[in-house]
């Protein structure tokens, strides 16, 4: 009782109060503003919180390199990938309210998905293939560690699915104008990369989940993101669509060029319209359509950290978020290529076998997205992180993040 007292508190306070802790406050500023001197990022914000208190809380460099706009800490970023945290979440909330089982076939809900079929061979120069049935059903639990054996179009390392994936109109998500379930239908038809629980895959998985959630709920997913997470959490500034009274708070995307950085005024992946966040007819994409400030997320990943509750409000259990935070690869299903990874329902994680990697503790969750945006999550040191720019194509994606959580932990 004392401990769910003191989660509580820590829940409630949260970005109402701040505490200096002048190392990491230096630290911090220093690295900002030598990435920023360096031009090795256009400019972003880095929110930090430890003990349900904001410890570091600023903005650097532009929003937009092209007119000079400074940098805002309420400022609202592309977030990509970390639209998939939320939807894992939507997901977990569900299956609290035994809506379905993590082990059953997705078809069971969509049935379009029902005889999955493995990619066998290809022909580079039509696109062509053929396939072998597959071993057995794409489950829910499949589709949260990205085990299904589903890419992803321009990420996903195999010229053969990017190749069908364009030719049969697969999109990527991120600013696609399309419907969610017309997507939905087509990548039902796709060949599978691997067998379903062969290997680790990251590809459409959560987009395949946002569908889940509409069809059991019975709400489009914006609406059931608002009405079950973002009121309840105050999240007033997460959008799939932001609304024109916030459009000069969205951060430009900047590219690096041998000139520095610059305006991104083209299409961008999948020939998506760079200003996405404030076009209609945009997909609701579970896995890399919302949009967001570093506090509306620090919220989200508070409760998380606070094992489900956020100011009295109940999301989840204790016991569901233990199991999300619990490695869900076997030895035979680890990331191709990097033996020391280790993912649970919809995060990375570290864990005893690769705590050697990182300077968080064992426990820490964390994940990013496209633009180089980036959270994590230390349940041992009890702080929260998040660092967000908007840059296109980044050369070096995870080590934003590591330099800052490298400088962070040094600091504490």
């Amino acid at each position: 009782m004392y401990r769910q007292i003191l989660t509580f508190i820590a829940s409630q306070v949260i970005l109402t109060s701040s505490a200096q802790i002048p190392l990491l406050e230096k630290r911090v500023d220093d690295l900002s503003n030598r990435l920023i001197a360096n031009k090795e990022v256009a400019g972003g914000n880095v929110l930090l919180i430890k003990d349900g208190k904001t410890v570091y809380n600023k903005a650097f460099g532009y929003a937009d390199v092209a007119t000079k706009q400074p940098m805002q800490t309420n400022h609202i970023f592309r977030i990509a990938s970390q639209t998939k945290a939320i939807t894992s979440i939507g997901v977990m909330m569900l299956w609290e309210e035994g809506k379905f089982l993590l082990d059953d076939p997705i078809s069971k809900y969509i049935p379009a998905f029902k005889t999955p079929n493995v990619l066998d061979k290809f022909n580079p120069i039509d696109s062509s293939y053929t396939t072998v049935p597959a071993q057995r059903e794409i489950t829910i639990r499949d589709l949260l560690r990205h085990t299904s054996g589903i890419g992803y179009p321009s990420i996903t390392d195999d010229s053969r699915i990017q190749a069908i994936y364009k030719k049969s109109g697969v999109l990527s998500g991120i600013g696609s104008k399309a419907l969610l379930k017309n997507q939905i239908e087509i990548l039902a038809k796709m060949p599978l990369l691997h067998q379903p629980g062969d290997q680790f895959t990251y590809g459409l998985n959560t987009d395949l989940l946002g569908f889940l959630i509409q069809v059991v709920s019975g709400l489009p997913l914006d609406e059931f993101f608002h009405k079950r997470i973002f009121e309840p959490l105050e999240m007033n500034d997460t959008h799939f669509t932001i609304p024109l009274s916030k459009a000069n708070r969205l951060v430009s995307i900047s590219e690096k060029t041998t000139k520095g950085f610059e305006k991104v005024n083209h299409p961008i992946y999948g020939n998506s319209p760079v200003n996405y966040p404030l076009e209609k007819g945009i997909v609701l994409s579970g896995g890399a359509g919302l949009s967001s400030t570093t506090e509306d997320y620090a919220k989200f990943l508070q409760m998380l950290l606070s094992k489900g509750i956020y100011k009295g409000k109940k999301f989840l259990s204790s016991k569901t978020i233990a199991l999300i935070t619990t490695n869900q690869l076997s030895d035979n299903t680890i990331s191709k290529g990097d033996p020391d990874f280790r993912f649970g329902l919809g995060f990375w994680l570290v864990t005893d076998e690769n705590k050697f990697i990182h300077s968080a503790n064992v426990g820490t969750f964390f994940w990013g997205g496209a633009f180089n945006t980036h959270y994590w999550v230390d349940p041992k040191e009890n702080i929260i992180g998040l660092v967000f720019t908007q840059e296109y194509l980044p050369a070096s994606y995870w080590d934003l993040g590591t330099l800052y959580k490298n400088v962070v932990y040094s600091s504490l």
